[in-house]
């Protein structure tokens, strides 16, 4: 597919004739003044506040008529006296009602005709004056919506993409739930721009993939590319429920009594086996990229154990394969919204990227560096395309040591077997905790002190080959950065963050709906260690991803791990490792028996992508000594906590 051009750029304010005309006019002075972005000049208090409800064409919870679902609106009063229409900002959303939106779980509240007073977030608050509407929708079958939700299904989608449809005038709407008077959408230009954290950005991932017209951009934060390694990730299972646990969380009561077809197919297609299914694939994203039309500002935590980095990876991957344009922000933090961890900066980001996008302002935002990372906490820096130019992957090999377990890392192959027994008590920081030391539930490898900084930028891949003792096995890879260091501590409550009582103010307030918001700052830890990047497998889906089987004890299987997609700089004097073992606690779920496997070292590597590539390890590792094996146990963040069994976490 041919790349695109990059933006398309159109006047906001003026047609082409008028913009003809004043250039002749202005001074070249008075021309360069012109306006860089939409300014906050209409009434926020006078906005229009209304509720539409959109015809899915889906009956999910099967009463005979077409789901709709409930879209609350608010938009500026005076573009439409002026015969202006306006793009739209959408966040489409199964947390309305049941469990909140953002930092303080702000609740969608209403007046007595039904029409929204408080929209969560502060993005009503923002971009209402500026020029935009703001459209909340609920999925089906969650707070005002007909039908059941089907967790990131066709029901899910369609709820969505059927509102897009509706701004751009394909699909009907009416004003009220169950009436017959249709709502136009006459005000609005059709230009839409989605957002949302957790499920909410996985909804815009989803919508994107349609391919709909009209969507012009949309800004995932945290979000699931692909609902199956959500719940497992080559077969090994991440969670102790399915997808049904999840949907009935989140209905609402009237969707709980008339959604338990929908339930028991949740249930029968997505079996604990961890086996590929239908279901999966209708729930896959990634596969769909080539269908995207808008562009993508991506931001994700790099220690996000919710909706974990490989959904980063595998979707910024297959975008960028089809031409997609895209921009991406990587933290430090667990599942945070960048609105908690770098406010100012973010709003900033944000307002020019949609005013880009949707108003079409040329604000020389797309000339900026494609990613922004963050390096310690609150110091960012920036790459002009991500990964680098000049990262290539990197084949590492593990070796054995002087005492079992604790092995070297280098260029070349390994010889021998080391052994390990899964231990499902323990969990990763308490492998690395032990990195210099022989025990039985890990096997770990390491460089000597770098001498220079070593950069790891997109995602990795471990080849394990391994004999197993039982019929059942898991298998867990980790990269870790061995050396001192400042972090943002992710395995806290805060995932990153502590939560103030100073308030800051983004945009207008009204009585009802505040636009100002708890501030939070870095919650720190002072580290030994940082582990990098996660991956995880059942070794019986050595033959397919999709399709376990039974091992036979004794017999010897190949399997690669794939790696969560990380940015990462090793600094000069820290030391590399690789550490493969069973279960991870708290991250996966341990298999039926307790296996004792052993690696074959020879046919065991590690493919790690490096800014520079082999050359760059190869000079980072350059006459590097191996420190002597210690006793002492290296202090990390505490290991991580309980899986979350809602892609939202407390944040």
């Amino acid at each position: 597919m041919p790349k695109r051009t990059r933006f398309t750029t159109w006047r906001p304010l003026a047609t082409a004739a008028t913009a003809a005309l004043l250039a002749t006019l202005l001074t070249p002075a008075a021309a360069q003044a012109a306006p860089r972005g939409s300014e906050p000049v209409y009434s926020y208090e006078k906005a229009i506040r209304e509720a539409v409800w959109v015809d899915t064409g889906l009956d999910g919870d099967g009463d005979g008529k077409a789901d709709r679902v409930a879209v609350d609106i608010v938009r500026p009063r005076e573009p439409a006296r002026q015969g202006r229409k306006i793009p739209v900002i959408m966040d489409a959303s199964p947390y309305y009602s049941c469990c909140g939106r953002g930092n303080e779980s702000q609740r969608k509240t209403y007046d007595a005709n039904g029409d929204v007073v408080q929209m969560p977030l502060y993005y009503d608050n923002y971009f209402v004056p500026r020029g935009y509407a703001f459209v909340g929708v609920d999925l089906a079958g969650t707070n005002r919506s007909d039908g059941c939700d089907d967790v990131g299904g066709r029901s899910d989608i369609q709820s969505a993409k059927a509102v897009v449809d509706w701004l751009n005038g394909r699909a009907k709407a009416y004003t009220t739930r169950t009436g017959t008077t249709r709502a136009k959408a006459a005000w609005t230009n059709g230009r839409t721009g989605m957002i949302g954290k957790s499920w909410d950005g996985t909804i815009a991932n989803g919508v994107a993939a349609t391919g709909v017209k009209g969507l012009k951009t949309i800004v995932p934060i945290s979000a699931i590319s692909s609902w199956y390694d959500y719940y497992f990730q080559q077969g090994a299972p991440l969670y102790d429920s399915g997808p049904e646990w999840l949907s009935d969380y989140v209905n609402s009561p009237d969707a709980r009594e008339k959604c338990g077809a929908v339930q028991q197919k949740l249930v029968d297609g997505a079996p604990r086996t961890g086996d590929w299914t239908p279901l999966w694939t209708e729930r896959d994203y990634v596969k769909a990229a080539k269908k995207v039309r808008a562009s993508v500002f991506l931001v994700h935590g790099m220690q996000d154990l919710n909706v974990r980095m490989k959904h980063v990876g595998q979707w910024w991957d297959a975008l960028a394969k089809h031409g997609v344009e895209r921009k991406i922000w990587l933290s430090q933090t667990g599942h945070v919204d960048p609105f908690d961890f770098r406010r100012a900066t973010w709003v900033e980001t944000l307002h020019r990227w949609f005013d880009h996008e949707l108003m079409g302002y040329d604000n020389g935002i797309d000339r900026e560096p494609m990613a922004d990372i963050e390096r310690r906490p609150d110091r960012w820096s920036t790459s002009k395309v991500w990964p680098p130019t000049g990262t290539r992957a990197t084949t590492l090999r593990p070796d054995r040591g002087t005492q079992a377990g604790v092995g070297t890392l280098g260029l070349d192959r390994g010889h021998g077997t080391e052994t390990f027994t899964d231990d499902p008590k323990l969990s990763e920081t308490d492998w690395a905790a032990q990195i210099d030391k022989s025990t039985p539930e890990k096997a770990g490898f390491v460089t000597g002190p770098l001498s220079r900084d070593l950069r790891l930028s997109g995602s990795s891949a471990v080849t394990v080959t391994a004999t197993p003792s039982t019929p059942t096995a898991h298998l867990s890879a980790v990269l870790v950065d061995v050396g001192p260091d400042t972090i943002r501590d992710y395995a806290d409550a805060g995932e990153g963050i502590t939560t103030l009582t100073n308030r800051t103010c983004w945009g207008a307030s009204t009585a009802g709906d505040s636009s100002c918001f708890k501030e939070a700052k870095a919650k720190t830890a002072d580290v030994d260690y940082t582990v990098v990047s996660r991956g995880w497998a059942d070794l019986g889906n050595h033959a397919s991803d999709g399709k376990g089987s039974p091992l036979t004890p004794g017999k010897r299987y190949t399997i690669t791990l794939d790696l969560a997609a990380t940015d990462h700089v090793v600094p000069k004097g820290h030391r590399l490792a690789l550490i493969v073992a069973g279960t991870d606690k708290g991250l996966i779920d341990p298999p039926a028996g307790t296996p004792k496997l052993a690696l074959d070292l020879s046919r065991t590597s590690a493919d790690v992508p490096f800014v520079g590539g082999p050359a760059a390890f190869a000079r980072a590792t350059a006459g590097a000594a191996l420190t002597p094996p210690v006793a002492a146990l290296l202090d990390g963040v505490r290991e991580p906590r309980t899986t979350h069994r809602i892609p939202e976490g407390t944040q």
